[in-house]
C-alpha cells in the first residue's frame, strides 16, 4: 500500500495544479457547451434529443459520450437542479468531470510509465506540470465542454500502447479490443476522434509480425466499427444526416494538402524553443535510454494523429485552440517522459546543462503563456451566463412587456438562450437548426434571408458581427419594413429587432423604455463579471 502513496499524491498534486490555475477562470462555462447542457435536460426530461421541448430533432450536439455523463448527472440531480456548496451545478458538475479526467490522463501517464522508470511518480508530476502551464488545456478541460473527456480517452489508448510494447504484447487480441474500444469513445466524444482507431493497427505492424498482427488488428477495428457504426445508424434514422448537424453549420471539408501547414500554429501557441528543446530531449531520449525507443515510438503515433486531426478541422475563431486538447495530452506525457528520463541517464554535469537549456528555452515562453491565460480570463470565449442573461432572460422579458405568449427569437448564440428563454429559439448559425446549415454550408445567405423572413419569420432577432456580415440580414429590406429596432449598438446596425405585427398599441414605446433601461443594466453586470455566476438554476421565463 505504500508504495502506492507516491502515484496517488503524483496524480493527486498534477491535477491539484491544473485546478488551481483553473481557478483563474472562475465559473466561466463556454456557451456552446450549455447546447450540451439543454440537450441532457431535455433527454431527461423525456423531450427527445432536441434542443427545447417540442422543437424539430437536430444533433446540435457533436459529443455523444459527453451527453451521456451530463444525463447521468442530471439523473442522480448533480446537474442542472440547484446549487451544491453555494455553487450552481450547472458549472460546477462540468468542471468537477473535467478535472476528474484531468487526473484519469494523469493516472493513464503513471499506469504507463511505471513498466519503465522507478520515478514514474516524478514523470506524473512533471506531465501534471506542465499540463498546467498550458492556458489552452486547462481553459478547455474545464469548460463545460467534452475536451477531457476526449484527452482521457486518448491518454488510456496511448497507455494501453505503450504498456503493450514495453510487455511484448502488441499483438495480443485484448490488447487490441481494448484499443478498440478506447477509440470508439474518443469517436462519440469528438467527430475527429475517429482518426484514433488507426493508433494500434499502426503501432501493431510496426512492433508485430505482418501475420501476427493481422487478426488483433482486424479485432480492433471490428470493436470500433460496430458500436460506432450503430451510432451513426442511429443518428441517419433520427436526424437524416451521416455527420452531425454541427459540422454541416461549420462546413467542415475533407482534408486536403494545405491542412499541413497548420502545423506551425501549436509551435507557435508554444513558442518555438520551448518545441525545439523538447524534441531534442525526446532524441536525447532515443540515443541515451535504448530501453524507451519502442515505447516512445508508441505514444508518438497518436500523437502524430493528434497533430492530424488538428490540422484538418476549421479553426475556431478566438477559440484558444480548442481543439488541440489531446495534442496537448501527448506532447505533455512525451516530454515528461522524455526529459526525467535523459536526467536520469545523464552525467551531473551533463545534467546542469541540459536544465539550463530546458530553463532557457521556457523563458520566452512562460510569459507568453502567461499573458495568454490573464487575457482569457479576463474576456473568455462567449461566457453561458452572458447568453443566458443578455437573450434568453432579456428576450423573455421583452416578450412579458408586449404581453407575448408565444413566439420565437433568431440570435446566434443559442446555449444559454436554450436554457433560459421561453421563447422557440432558432439558430441563426444552424449548429442546432438543420435547414439553415444546409444554406450556411453551400454559401447560400440570400436562401438562408428568404428562409428567415418568409418561412421563420421569427418575433425577435438579434443580430451582431461577424453573423451580420456573414448572413446580410441587416442589409435585407424586409428587416426594416417587416421590423422595428428596439435597441441598437453605436453602429447603429446590429442589436434587437421585433417584428412590427407582433405589437399593438404602444408595445414598441414600452418595449423600447424596457430596454433602454434593462439593456445597459444587463450588458454593464455581465461585463463587470465576465467569470461570474447567473444565478443557482437556468430555466426558461426568467427575466433579468
Amino acid at each position: 500500500m505504500a508504495a502506492r502513496w507516491p502515484a496517488v499524491a503524483a496524480v493527486a498534486g498534477g491535477t491539484a495544479l491544473i485546478g488551481l490555475h483553473g481557478w483563474s477562470y472562475g465559473n466561466w462555462i463556454n456557451d456552446d457547451a450549455a447546447i450540451t447542457f439543454a440537450y441532457a435536460r431535455d433527454l431527461v426530461d423525456g423531450a427527445g434529443p432536441v434542443l427545447q421541448p417540442g422543437a424539430e430533432p437536430v444533433e446540435g450536439f457533436s459529443n455523444p459520450a459527453w451527453l451521456v455523463l451530463l444525463v447521468l448527472g442530471k439523473v442522480l440531480r448533480l446537474f442542472d437542479t440547484g446549487a451544491i456548496f453555494g455553487v450552481p451545478d450547472y458549472v460546477l458538475f462540468p468542471k468537477m468531470l473535467g478535472l476528474l479526467c484531468c487526473a484519469g490522463v494523469l493516472a493513464a501517464c503513471h499506469f504507463a510509465v511505471s513498466r519503465v522508470t522507478r520515478w514514474a511518480w516524478l514523470v506524473t508530476l512533471f506531465a501534471g506540470g506542465l499540463l498546467a502551464a498550458i492556458p489552452s488545456y486547462v481553459i478547455w478541460s474545464l469548460s463545460g465542454l467534452e475536451n477531457p473527456l476526449y484527452a482521457l480517452a486518448v491518454a488510456w489508448l496511448a497507455a494501453l500502447l505503450f504498456r503493450a510494447v514495453v510487455d511484448g504484447r502488441v499483438a495480443a487480441v485484448r490488447v487490441g479490443l481494448a484499443a478498440g474500444l478506447l477509440a470508439v469513445l474518443a469517436a462519440l466524444t469528438r467527430p475527429d476522434g475517429a482518426i484514433f482507431v488507426l493508433a494500434y493497427p499502426v503501432v501493431a505492424l510496426v512492433f508485430a509480425r505482418r501475420w501476427r498482427a493481422l487478426l488483433p488488428a482486424g479485432v480492433s477495428v471490428l470493436a470500433f466499427a460496430v458500436p460506432y457504426g450503430a451510432y451513426l445508424l442511429w443518428r441517419h434514422a433520427e436526424f437524416g444526416r451521416w455527420v452531425p448537424n454541427t459540422a454541416v453549420a461549420k462546413n467542415q471539408q475533407p482534408p486536403s494538402w494545405s491542412n499541413a501547414g497548420r502545423v506551425v500554429e501549436p509551435v507557435e501557441y508554444l513558442g518555438w524553443p520551448v518545441v525545439l528543446a523538447g524534441l531534442v530531449t525526446v532524441g536525447l531520449a532515443f540515443w541515451l535510454v535504448p530501453a524507451l525507443r519502442r515505447p516512445l515510438v508508441a505514444w508518438l503515433v497518436p500523437l502524430v494523429l493528434a497533430l492530424a486531426a488538428y490540422c484538418v478541422l476549421n479553426p475556431e475563431p478566438g477559440g484558444e485552440f480548442r481543439f488541440a486538447t489531446p495534442l496537448w495530452t501527448m506532447a505533455a506525457l512525451v516530454a515528461a517522459l522524455a526529459a526525467v528520463e535523459v536526467m536520469r541517464a545523464l552525467s551531473v554535469r551533463w545534467r546542469a546543462a541540459l536544465a539550463v537549456v530546458l530553463v532557457a528555452a521556457a523563458v520566452p515562453s512562460a510569459p507568453a503563456l502567461a499573458d495568454s491565460g490573464r487575457g482569457f480570463a479576463s474576456g473568455p470565449v462567449v461566457p453561458l451566463c452572458q447568453i443566458a442573461e443578455r437573450y434568453g432572460r432579456l428576450f423573455n422579458g421583452y416578450a412579458d412587456t408586449i404581453g407575448l405568449r408565444e413566439g420565437s427569437a433568431l440570435l446566434p448564440d443559442v446555449g444559454g438562450t436554450a436554457l433560459t428563454s421561453r421563447l422557440r429559439v432558432v439558430d441563426s448559425v444552424g449548429l442546432a437548426d438543420a435547414r439553415i446549415a444546409d444554406l450556411v454550408s453551400t454559401g447560400d445567405f440570400p436562401g438562408l434571408r428568404d428562409y428567415v423572413f418568409d418561412e421563420v419569420k421569427p418575433t425577435f432577432i438579434h443580430t451582431h458581427v461577424p453573423w451580420t456580415d456573414l448572413t446580410g440580414l441587416t442589409s435585407d429590406g424586409r428587416l426594416a419594413v417587416e421590423y422595428a429596432a428596439v435597441v441598437l449598438d453605436r453602429t447603429g446596425k446590429n442589436g434587437d429587432w421585433v417584428r412590427l405585427d407582433a405589437l399593438d398599441g404602444d408595445d414598441l414605446v414600452n418595449l423600447r423604455a424596457y430596454a433602454r433601461v434593462t439593456v445597459p443594466r444587463v450588458e454593464a453586470s455581465r461585463a463587470a463579471a465576465v467569470t461570474g455566476r447567473c444565478g443557482d438554476v437556468l430555466r426558461p421565463g426568467q427575466v433579468p
